[in-house]
């Protein structure tokens, strides 16, 4: 099999080589003739971003780990390279071994943004892999969707075989024990790929016709083929103890943005904020045992080198044992001269205990997300925090000797007023005043106090999947309107405001709720020049206004419309556990703002209890038998 190690004249020539080269530290190096199964692990976007992916760390780790299997990694060219790469014919290959990627047996390609459509496309083109499915052959990988985005993979359904949806961890073994077997029988692709449907987790669009109405809405989606079942049910890791996590995570040469070792502390989420699709779709929330938590903690730091360590969840302050963690952590990273991250704080959670246990580790900056300036609309989207709370958990943190503070908010929630946004430069405000509050002695110079807006995008698999989306032009009303209010603060010397695209906004909203037909925008957006659309430096509005009229995609249909209750989604054959009813009943709530208590306190009956693990099964308040129970 031909190498392609780029030659030193190309090296030189391209911004940051050792994006290229590969050995990393901790690079899995196997003889690739010994193995049955060659996978290429894809994240379409820059290294130093795909290198920042904690589930291909997972899933790298996991894949090495079988005998049979070498998992090797490729990331999306820059447009330096892309150019020198098309100029001379040069396909797309991997970094353990340099070898094409179209030689492999599979291509998974993780999709955490919607704005990476058109760099998949990329990475197919520069493959030399045909861009639509039915067009491959057995000359070709098995091209494989994962991650976030194919909780509604339909907009680009067209580009791939199959769709893994879930956790990575429980169904690929079997998936690769299918292929393998497939391929010693003499199956056809086709052949094959009805078998892979029946692998738990498994999507393959091919088996699946879809009909309209002739308003353009879904009348029905259905299998073609006995294999292909009418629903795909996500894949959960319910033993969050006795399953894959890397010990040896991969290190790159150059700074990545994510820079430090990751500590995932748990899955899924209580809270039930209803715009987010993470909180819904990962349900429902599994923890890691402590002693497991400490052991791997250790391991990383001691295989890394790293500096930093961050803990991973969708709102660490859920995690039970977070102050035995973290004091653990605490005197680890004293005695390593380390820094530690705590992301994903709800303020009403945070320990002033463990606030001032880590006054003599290095501070970086706390990020905490009220989401929305009043309580009103925190109401209306569940976040459940109130502004005492808020103010409270801020002072704490200047007491701890933090003065650096991230504040995320977003603009265009359903229901959403004009004193709603103002209410985001008055937080800020108050934040900052309450800085000053301390004594001066106390005072570590001036806080920097950062608000970040970013536009409201209804997504699937969220009691919002119904609502109407903001119109670009709205979204940049209101940021000017938010801007010129926190100019009008007391303390808005000490406010810096920072916003989201709006352009973009809408481009993701399109394909977050979308159906099959926006494929033709998506090749055609990439035949016209467009790839890494998420990068403000490379995003073509002009071009991708031009394309929406071209290819005569209604934004009134996609986008700004409110869904009827009974309207049959482009997702719909997706099982999450989580039912359309909760999600319903959760957008009433919404209309009423009208709170939901979390899960913790009591059972809502979402139907995550199905999987049997979890939250689902522990212990609870507020139930007459202690345990809840699922009203689905």
């Amino acid at each position: 099999m031909r190498k392609l190690a780029l030659n030193d004249e190309i090296l030189m020539s391209v911004e940051k080589p050792a994006r290229y080269i590969g050995n990393e530290i901790n690079m899995v190096k196997k003889n690739p003739e010994q193995m049955a199964v060659r996978f290429c692990m894809c994240f379409p976007d820059v290294y130093e971003i795909g290198m920042s992916h904690l589930g291909i760390q997972i899933l790298y780790d996991m894949f090495n780990q079988w005998e049979d299997t070498y998992c090797e990694r490729v990331y999306s060219p820059w447009p330096d390279l892309d150019r020198i790469m098309r100029e001379r014919k040069i396909p797309l290959f991997a970094l353990e071994t340099q070898e094409p990627v179209r030689r492999f047996d599979f291509l998974g390609i993780t999709l955490q943004y919607e704005m990476c459509y058109t760099n998949l496309l990329q990475i197919l083109d520069l493959s030399q892999i045909p861009l639509h499915a039915d067009e491959r052959t057995w000359e070709d990988p098995i091209v494989i969707g994962g991650g976030p985005c194919t909780y509604n993979p339909e907009p680009i359904a067209e580009f791939f075989d199959l769709f893994y949806i879930g956790d990575g961890e429980t169904s690929y073994r079997e998936l690769l024990d299918v292929y393998k077997q497939s391929r010693q029988q003499g199956d056809s692709r086709l052949a094959f790929l009805k078998k892979a449907a029946m692998v738990d987790g498994i999507y393959v669009p091919m088996l699946y016709d879809v009909s309209y109405n002739e308003d353009g809405t879904i009348a029905s989606m259905s299998p073609n083929c006995e294999e292909a079942p009418e629903k795909v049910v996500k894949q959960v890791v319910t033993d969050m103890e006795n399953t894959y996590y890397p010990s040896k995570p991969l290190v790159p040469y150059i700074r990545a943005t994510q820079d430090r070792a990751v500590l995932e502390i748990q899955r899924g989420c209580i809270r039930g904020c209803r715009f987010c699709q993470a909180g819904m779709v990962y349900r429902p929330i599994r923890p890691r045992s402590l002693e497991f938590l400490k052991k791997r903690a250790v391991e990383m730091l001691e295989n890394t080198g790293y500096e930093e360590i961050t803990l991973s969840s969708l709102s660490s302050s859920d995690y039970e044992q977070l102050p035995e963690l973290v004091y653990f952590l605490i005197e680890e990273c004293r005695q390593r001269k380390l820094n530690i991250s705590l992301p994903s704080l709800r303020i009403d959670a945070f320990s002033l205990d463990v606030m001032s246990k880590v006054q003599d580790v290095r501070k970086s900056s706390l990020t905490f997300a009220p989401e929305a300036g009043s309580q009103r609309m925190r109401n209306v989207i569940n976040k459940g925090l109130t502004e005492e709370t808020i103010l409270q958990g801020a002072w704490e943190a200047f007491k701890g000797g933090w003065n650096r503070v991230k504040l995320y908010f977003m603009l265009g929630l359903p229901g959403e007023r004009e004193e709603d946004i103002e209410a985001i430069a008055e937080m800020a405000n108050k934040i900052a005043a309450a800085y000053f509050e301390l004594p001066k002695e106390k005072r570590n110079g001036r806080p920097e106090i950062t608000a970040s807006t970013s536009f409201f995008v209804p997504k699937p698999f969220t009691p919002f999947q119904w609502a109407p989306m903001d119109t670009a032009e709205n979204f940049e009303k209101k940021r000017i309107f938010l801007k010129g209010k926190v100019r009008e603060q007391i303390n808005q010397r000490s406010i810096r405001y920072i916003c989201h695209d709006a352009a973009t906004s809408e481009l993701e909203g399109i394909f977050a709720r979308g159906d099959r037909r926006l494929s033709t925008l998506v090749e055609k957006a990439y035949q016209n020049g467009c790839i890494f659309d998420a990068w403000t430096d490379f995003f073509q509005p002009d071009v991708w206004e031009e394309l929406l009229t071209e290819c005569g995609v209604d934004r009134d249909f996609y986008n700004y419309r409110e869904r009827e209750k009974d309207e049959i989604f482009p997702w719909d054959f997706i099982d999450i556990g989580v039912t359309k009813a909760f999600m319903w009943r959760e957008y009433e709530n919404a209309r009423n703002e009208k709170v939901t208590p979390n899960c913790r306190m009591q059972c809502s009956g979402c139907g995550a209890a199905k999987f049997g693990t979890g939250v689902c099964v522990e212990q609870r308040i507020g139930t007459a038998d202690g345990r809840g129970g699922c009203a689905e």
